[in-house]
């Protein structure tokens, strides 16, 4: 399997422990780490070519990916 880039725990590397945590002990939290991994993954696809995308979905993809990570930093924050 090939390295998939931006993953949260790369992302956010002091805080894979809160990461953690927050997964097991908030429901929400979980489902946006959840919905972040599937659009990291699908981009991750589109990129390589292995599932190729029309430019304007890719670029809609990394806006979704660029705003759950912006409300996972807000929670990690907070937390």
């Amino acid at each position: 399997m090939s390295h998939t880039p931006h993953e949260l725990a790369e992302e956010f590397p002091t805080q894979t422990d809160a990461l953690h945590r927050l997964k097991q002990e908030n429901p929400h939290f979980a489902k946006l780490c959840d919905s972040y991994h599937e659009v990291n993954r699908a981009i991750h696809r589109a990129e390589t070519n292995v599932e190729p995308v029309a430019e304007a979905t890719e670029s809609q993809m990394r806006r979704e990916r660029l705003a759950l990570k912006d409300e996972i930093a807000q929670m990690l924050s907070a937390a």
